[in-house]
């Protein structure tokens, strides 16, 4: 049966309420200058951006004036969902900020569906994402709209570099020290390890069937674009809109000491991961969707899993929590 529990309060500075926390005072220090990473790094992210942009383009091309076929629709949406679900309940939810019980095998199936999503392999994101939360907005952000400077230079260097511009940037030295929790646990080393073996077969399950559906090399080559290359592309920027959107567009319902805000479109289209705001507010909360109108899929998934025994100590904060972080406070009558 789920069990609800309210999140830890956030009286240690730890915004991720982790089960085994980082040292507070071993986040200190000065704020580290950006630098680029080293070619090759660049490079491989460059391909990993610019590559689905371009099978979404020839596929496209491919299907112009063409009969469409429903298979191709259907393996793109659908790789959408079970990867960008990989992301949201597996590496974000989950992983980074275990705000829900699983078994192992629920576990593994959510790694590799997130790997899936050509999103880095899960310790580096889970790290990133932690960083992210402890310095939001802040210089040692790794991916903050915020820090580049005044005027529309800095509005425009800090859209880009949010977006996808922090991911050709060096990899901060302390990094590890994000998640040692995971770093321990075997599961998340194996997934972590093997992250292109999962994105390779990514791209080729889709591939593969649309040559069985079709029993055509054609349909081998669209399925492997629109089942793969389109699909990563897809998923690449909903999830990086939720780093720069959802930093700059959006309201702010409740009390956060970022920039971060709830935006329906991405709240749709990422998941319930655009009610950022929310989740900001309350990190360790399963739910992001916190208003009965916020529609959330993670979480409708999450709590699906629970209902059947697949999850459990599914967190959601309290309605007495709710009110006390609300941005604007109702006056006490004297």
């Amino acid at each position: 049966m789920t069990q609800i529990a309210p999140p830890v309060p956030l009286a240690t500075k730890l915004s991720l309420e982790l089960e085994q926390p980082i040292d507070p005072l071993d986040l200190g220090g000065e704020s580290e200058q950006l630098e680029l990473a080293p070619l090759s790094i660049r490079i491989a992210n460059l391909v990993a951006i610019t590559l689905p942009f371009a099978g979404l383009l020839v596929a496209v091309a491919m299907l112009w004036g063409v009969a469409y076929n429903w298979v191709y629709l259907a393996m793109f949406l659908g790789g959408y969902v079970l990867t960008g679900l990989g992301i949201t309940v597996g590496f974000h939810r989950y992983f980074t900020h275990k705000s829900f019980e699983a078994p192992r095998a629920v576990q593994a199936a959510l790694g590799i569906l997130g790997s899936m999503a050509l999103e880095g392999p899960l310790l580096t994101w889970a790290a990133t994402h932690r960083l992210h939360h402890q310095h939001s907005d802040r210089m040692d952000d790794p991916h903050s709209p915020h820090t580049h400077g005044e005027g529309f230079s800095g509005f425009f260097k800090g859209l880009i570099h949010s977006h996808f511009g922090w991911l050709f940037m060096k990899e901060p030295e302390n990094l590890a020290k994000y998640a040692p929790d995971l770093a321990k646990d075997p599961l998340v080393q194996f997934i972590s390890r093997t992250f292109l073996l999962w994105t390779l077969i990514g791209l080729v399950l889709p591939a593969v069937v649309g040559g069985l559906v079709t029993g055509t090399w054609m349909g081998v080559l669209l399925g492997f674009l629109w089942g793969g290359l389109a699909r990563i592309f897809l998923v690449h920027h909903v999830t990086w809109s939720v780093n720069s959107v959802c930093h700059l567009w959006g309201s702010r319902p409740f009390r956060s000491h970022d920039h971060s805000r709830n935006n329906a479109l991405f709240g749709i289209l990422a998941f319930g991961e655009g009610w950022h705001n929310n989740h900001h507010a309350f990190p360790a909360s399963a739910r992001h969707g916190l208003r009965p109108w916020q529609f959330d899929l993670s979480y409708l998934v999450i709590r699906a899993l629970g209902l059947v025994g697949l999850a459990r100590d599914i967190r959601v904060p309290t309605p007495d929590r709710l009110q006390a972080k609300l941005a604007t406070q109702p006056s006490k009558a004297h």
